[in-house]
């Protein structure tokens, strides 16, 4: 099944976020493994932030999905047969 554009460019925007996150906590553990316990203070608040825009963009996104879901009509079934009659 192909995916329509808008749902093709949320994702590659979460992909981005996720490796602005990924590149953020690795500089935080930098800063700790340096022992520069200021930086790592103020770096974490960075890195926390970008977590919960990552977070909140994915739930967005996932609500979206289930909606969609939700809007579809059942799969065809074969109809099913009438009870028997005594």
């Amino acid at each position: 099944m192909e995916r329509p554009a808008s749902a093709e460019a949320e994702r590659l925007m979460l992909d981005a976020k996720k490796a602005i996150l990924q590149e953020q906590h690795q500089r935080f553990q930098d800063y700790q493994r340096e022992e520069r316990w200021e930086d790592a203070w103020k770096q974490l608040h960075v890195t926390l932030t970008c977590a919960a825009d990552l977070l909140k963009d994915s739930v967005h996104m996932l609500e979206k999905v289930v909606n969609q879901k939700n809007q579809l009509p059942p799969p065809s079934s074969p109809p099913s047969e009438p009870p028997p009659t005594l």
